[in-house]
């Protein structure tokens, strides 16, 4: 009995090819004993023939993707009897270097699924095209014939859903991608909430142009990949801005198709030049910030309470400095810590974006009006005992209020931008950890570099008037600037709680602050500090409350602003148009400076407003992951940031944080271009 099965098994055996033969088995050529291939058919669905390309090669040996790269042959089918043109998936592929030149392709084994449209065909005959290379590279040929009467192989289903398992999904990886190219680089920004492990980019090919070995730089949510550009002869780069780009981003085994436009690239990236560069512009940066209106209030308090010190001398003020300068760069590195943990937590980065969240705001406001009303005379700002202790010095005097205007200052001065600044930052968000903390201790340093000048030299300070009755005229008049402070920041509140709610916030402050002076200062100091308050926190209120978005300005911008997209950018490009870009924020004061020195001057208006300029703008009032992107690909991470765009400068020309008008119309000029 058992031999009559196992008789029955052999004999059943041999006669399965003929159940299977809708398959070319295995076939190789005398001239390439490094590979065998096998083409089997599956005729069982109504309206397409679906075909496994088995390919199988020996170690040490590869094939190609549908792109090879640098080098190298897709496979190819030459159909025979009327067969039309098929439709190929590929699975992903991995990058290969050999000498400099990198390939994408296959080694060892790989299974291509290949789909045509349902035909009535007896037989399907062709001939497979195969490069496979490894110290040289052999160039094969393998005709075939499936048998399309016959049933499939068992196995097939099994087989092709396996292959189709491996080619890339159209979604589901990368959250957001743009794509930028400048200068020989395309570069490629993707946003996943995940974060990225192990990335890998394939490119297709591009006629014109040839791409180099993708450079990738993480930055937690953020994978940022560089990749070199040439023409195929390996010399200039052609220009490949407005084309179309597919490609493959895969991630630890999963694989996404992408195709998406090339937008202009950022300029220059910080990234090239060298850290100690890098270094001096952080220096630079915070050295700046220092002559921004941001600081001033807090500036007035530091001179205050030097002028109030009844017995000055040169080791007091020079420990007043150091511990002021202690505080600031205390603050960056609270910074640091702070990006730190929002990229860890795979967040937005950026300079200034803590005004984007109404609780800040609403903290800075409270400690603003603390101050101005203890500058008022209402109340006296105390450490803690324990803290007070450490931080006093010889014949008890504490440096702990020095620390704080210094850390003051130092947020103070996070809603402004300046030259240098900018740069440092992207620099400094893009960068490793460890060089994250090193360039915000830099920024510290720089932005402290006066008041340690001042502590070197204490006879500066030391020169300053003796106190007198006067004194209570600067100390309400600083408690005034202060309190302009105050409300600037209560202003800012317009877009997170409404304007109504903006006004009853700035009116019941104001109600309690009068009352309280009237109370305990008497109806003079009240009367003063009352037309102060109308003159300089209620201007600042209403320029901040009547802004492009809930009123008008106070001068009027006869611009048509367009909301900004890279889209915007290509199609007032391909128009052989101009394009000014406005970056902006309502808690960026040197944004508000940019707006009503220069971009409301009636020249600069009158020149933004000509046929062959478009006007796209930008708010990061609020977080935008748009524009956060936006700013990303160019390389910046505050704002303001303006850049133009023309026929003559279709890679864009990023302007200085503090727009000059003759510097911006030179530009916008020098961008029309000779054909307008």
């Amino acid at each position: 009995m058992f031999t009559l099965i196992r008789s029955f098994a052999l004999l059943l055996l041999f006669w399965l090819p003929a159940l299977q033969a809708a398959d070319s088995g295995w076939l190789q050529n005398p001239q390439n004993s490094h590979a065998q291939v096998r083409l089997r058919a599956d005729t069982s669905q109504t309206d397409r023939t679906r075909i496994l390309l088995d390919i199988q090669l020996q170690d040490g040996w590869k094939t190609y993707w549908r792109s090879p790269g640098e080098g190298g042959i897709a496979p190819t089918i030459r159909w025979q009897d009327g067969a039309t043109q098929a439709h190929w998936f590929w699975p992903l592929p991995q990058r290969f270097n050999v000498a400099g030149i990198t390939t994408q392709g296959y080694h060892q084994r790989v299974t291509l699924p290949i789909e045509l449209p349902n035909q009535t065909l007896k037989s399907l005959a062709g001939t497979l095209t195969l490069s496979t290379c490894s110290n040289v590279c052999i160039l094969t040929d393998y005709p075939f014939t499936i048998d399309m009467t016959s049933s499939v192989d068992a196995s097939f289903e099994h087989d092709y859903a396996q292959a189709m398992g491996s080619v890339p999904i159209e979604r589901g990886l990368a959250d957001t991608l743009v794509a930028g190219y400048q200068q020989g680089e395309l570069q490629i920004v993707a946003e996943r909430q995940d974060g990225w492990q192990q990335p890998a980019l394939f490119l297709d090919g591009m006629e014109g142009a040839s791409f180099g070995e993708p450079r990738f730089t993480l930055s937690g949510s953020r994978l940022v990949a560089r990749v070199p550009v040439s023409d195929e002869w390996g010399d200039a780069a052609p220009d490949i801005t407005g084309k179309t780009l597919s490609l493959v981003l895969a991630d630890k085994g999963l694989a996404q198709q992408i195709n998406l436009p090339i937008g202009v690239g950022p300029g220059q990236s910080s990234a090239v030049l060298p850290l100690w560069q890098m270094l001096l512009m952080a220096l630079a940066g915070g050295f700046i910030l220092n002559l921004m209106p941001c600081v001033l209030p807090v500036l007035g308090m530091k001179l205050g309470s030097i002028i109030n010190t009844p017995k000055r001398d040169r080791r007091s003020v020079r420990l007043q400095f150091f511990a002021s300068s202690a505080g600031i760069i205390t603050s960056f590195m609270m910074l640091a810590l702070l990006m730190t943990a929002l990229r860890l937590g795979n967040h937005a980065l950026g300079w200034g974006i803590q005004f984007q969240n109404p609780w800040f705001i609403a903290l800075m406001v409270l400690v603003t009006l603390l101050f101005s009303a203890s500058l008022f005379g209402l109340l006296h700002l105390r450490l803690p005992s324990n803290l007070n202790t450490r931080l006093a010095t010889h014949q008890g005097r504490g440096l702990g209020g020095h620390f704080w205007q210094g850390a003051f200052a130092t947020l103070l001065a996070t809603p402004c931008s300046a030259p240098f600044l900018g740069t440092a930052v992207a620099f400094a968000l893009a960068a490793p950890l460890p060089l994250l903390w090193v360039m915000f201790i830099a920024l510290g340093i720089g932005m402290s570099l006066p008041w340690l000048m001042i502590a070197a030299f204490p006879a500066l300070a030391l020169r300053l008037p003796r106190p007198g009755r006067w004194m209570n005229g600067l100390r309400i008049a600083l408690g005034a600037l202060m309190l302009a402070s105050c409300f600037w920041l209560i202003s800012l509140l317009v877009n997170h709680i409404g304007l109504t709610a903006t006004w009853i916030v700035a009116a019941t402050i104001a109600l309690v602050l009068l009352v309280t002076l009237f109370k305990q200062c008497g109806i003079r100091l009240a009367t003063g500090v009352t037309a102060l308050l109308l003159l300089v926190a209620g201007g600042m209120v209403l320029s901040g409350l009547f802004s492009p978005t809930s009123g008008k300005p106070r001068i009027e911008d006869r611009l048509n602003w367009q909301p900004l997209t890279e889209q915007a950018i290509h199609q007032a490009l391909d128009a052989k148009q101009r394009v000014f870009i406005d970056v902006t924020a309502d808690w960026c004061v040197t944004c508000k400076a940019n707006k009503y020195n220069v971009l409301l001057r009636d020249d600069v208006q009158q020149a933004l407003l000509a046929a062959d300029v478009v006007t796209l703008r930008g708010d990061w009032s609020r977080p935008s992951d748009e524009i956060t992107r936006f700013l990303q690909l160019r390389g910046s991470v505050a704002v303001p940031f303006n850049q133009i765009y023309g026929p003559d400068a279709p890679q864009g020309v990023v302007l200085s944080p503090l727009l000059d008008r003759t510097t911006l119309l030179k530009t916008l000029s020098d961008a029309k271009g000779t054909e307008q």
